[in-house]
């Protein structure tokens, strides 16, 4: 087996900041895989359909802080 993990984490915490993120994306993207393809076009498809339920007016839209406020009061009912 090659180097043990603890080396190989030392050197990691010598690389600049900017290196230590360039290595953590490539390891990402490594571990998710290769993209999806349709899922592009899958999400604007779902943007281009809640938007036309707004145009159109059959969906209601909430304001962030409304949205927001609910979700502390939620947190705080839940022990969050």
């Amino acid at each position: 087996m090659g180097r043990a993990i603890v080396e190989i984490e030392d050197e990691i915490r010598r690389l600049s900041p900017k290196a230590q993120e360039r290595l953590l994306r490539v390891l990402l993207e490594e571990l998710d895989g290769p993209p999806d393809a349709d899922a592009e076009v899958a999400w604007l498809e779902e943007i281009q359909r809640r938007s036309r339920e707004i145009d159109e007016g059959s969906v209601k839209t909430v304001p962030a802080r409304e949205v927001f406020a609910k979700l502390r009061q939620r947190l705080k009912v839940h022990g969050g």
